[in-house]
């Protein structure tokens, strides 16, 4: 009796553990015939409208480089590093000898060809008087040779002649001495419109001359407009659409921690560099107290803008891999690859440009271990 009961009992435990290994194998073939559970999320159409920060450069409004237009010696010099100078104002005397002496020559040929003009005139009067004498007598029969006539008119014409050339010359001579005025008046250094000075490079005596001259190699002066400023900033050709001129732009600076300045986009290249692939966009800014300064770098708050609505998708979406950039679209319960090139990212979303469409569905997180074609089952994510 008690045999038969062990009998049974082993036979029920056998039973129990075959029972058991069946359902583990059950439950070790079920994922493998299951399908995929799969994350998605639509694709969002809307215009984009961010702010990114791009470097920028400060510079002067107007600059310019002082050489003198003529060859001399520094007589004086009134200005010196950080002078206010006017439009116009004397800024530096310059003196140069051999130009006296020019002038001294033109003077002298002036006075020579205004005495030869003097004599032409006179001696024209006198043949004028002469010939309309002749003139009048050959009135009457026999009193004048039709020769002597014809002498006195051709001497006549001669002399007016002569008297033109001379009148040339004296024209030609005055020329020349305004020349040399105008030469002498280069002696004096203007400066050419209100400004500061930012560097002065020379002092009394030194030789100076205009730009490239033998022994020239550094400007007198240089003049910069610092109440008006440019603010230059390279535009990455993916930001350089959209943005009107005019429209104001925030920018701060090192030395003004804490402080934010504006100035509005004036001018846009309207090309891009093919080195640095940036478009070169200048704000202009009044600096009127002066607080800013030339050669200063800047962060631009640069306003990115698009006119049309573009696709965005969560940032996670986007696959990279060393072949391409995409996303995992669901579309009939199977994934699909769309290559994306991506553009603008705005928390946590990313503009994406390829073959999508607004409302189509694709995996919050892109993973190439999701394969072209594999069935799936998309739940739609309710994460924000």
């Amino acid at each position: 009796m008690k045999v038969a009961k062990a009998i049974a009992l082993c036979l029920s435990l056998g039973f129990l553990a075959s029972c058991g290994r069946d359902d583990v194998s059950s439950a070790k073939e079920a994922p493998s015939d299951a399908v995929p559970k799969v994350q998605v999320t639509n694709v969002v159409a809307q215009k984009l409208a961010i702010a990114v920060h791009l470097p920028g450069e400060i510079e002067p409004y107007e600059v310019v480089a002082v050489f003198p237009k003529v060859t001399g010696f520094v007589k004086s010099i009134s200005v010196d590093r950080g002078s206010h100078v006017k439009a116009g104002e004397c800024i530096a005397q310059l003196e140069a000898p051999e130009l006296i002496a020019q002038r001294s020559e033109a003077q002298s040929k002036f006075q020579a060809a205004q005495a030869q003009l003097a004599a032409a005139e006179a001696k024209v009067a006198s043949d004028e008087g002469t010939y309309g004498h002749l003139k009048a007598a050959a009135a009457t029969p026999g009193v004048v040779a039709g020769n002597d006539l014809f002498v006195a008119h051709k001497a006549l014409e001669a002399d007016r002649a002569q008297l033109k050339a001379q009148q040339d010359n004296v024209s030609a001579a005055r020329q020349a001495l305004q020349a040399i005025a105008q030469i002498e008046a280069y002696l004096q250094v203007k400066a050419p419109f209100n400004g500061v000075v930012t560097e002065r490079n020379i002092h009394p005596g030194a030789l100076v001359g205009p730009a490239g001259a033998p022994g020239v190699p550094i400007p007198m002066l240089r003049i910069e407009t610092l109440s008006r400023l440019r603010v230059v900033v390279p535009v990455p050709e993916t930001y350089a659409a959209g943005v009107p001129e005019g429209f104001k732009v925030e920018f701060t600076v090192p030395a003004f921690p804490g402080r934010t300045f504006s100035g509005a986009i004036a001018r846009i290249a309207h090309s891009v560099d093919e080195k640095t692939r940036t478009m070169p966009v200048e704000l202009e800014v009044a600096n009127t107290r002066g607080e800013l300064s030339p050669g200063t770098f800047s962060d631009v708050l640069w306003p990115v803008r698009r006119s049309y609505p573009t696709l965005f998708v969560p940032t996670s979406s986007v696959a990279t891999t060393l072949e391409r950039v995409f996303v995992v679209r669901i579309r009939d319960s199977k994934s699909e690859w769309v290559d994306v090139k991506t553009g603008a990212t705005i928390d946590k979303m990313t503009e994406v440009f390829g073959d999508l469409q607004a409302g189509d569905s694709v995996a919050v997180r892109g993973t190439d271990e999701l394969r072209p074609g594999t069935s799936v089952s998309a739940q739609q994510n309710s994460g924000k």
